[in-house]
């Protein structure tokens, strides 16, 4: 299951996870972040123990968005070792996330 992110929790969660994060920047009135959360979970129980998926509401975390240069949603980011090691935008297939991720 995908970790709810914000402000609160983003440092500990994200920055200063030992396994990379697959962060998803969205608001739940785009449709194309409807379409991907189904498979945000699928890839959330795949990568179990190895990496971690978070979502962040850009609507409920806008400094969070401000502070990744987020434009477009949905957006995801990859977090290695508290740094983005990757950015996708758009709706994707769940295989182009995996990639993302490199897990």
């Amino acid at each position: 299951m995908a970790l709810e992110l914000n402000e609160s929790n983003f440092t500990h969660e994200v920055l200063e996870s030992d396994v990379p994060v697959l962060v998803d920047f969205w608001a739940p009135w785009c449709g194309p972040c409807k379409m991907m959360g189904p498979v945000l979970e699928e890839v959330a129980a795949e990568v179990s123990g190895k990496a971690k998926v978070g979502k962040v509401n850009v609507d409920d975390s806008p400094d969070l968005a401000q502070k990744y240069g987020i434009m477009s949603i949905p957006n995801f980011i990859v977090f290695k070792g508290g740094q983005s090691a990757g950015q996708q935008v758009g709706a994707v297939p769940k295989d182009a996330i995996l990639k993302l991720l490199g897990v």
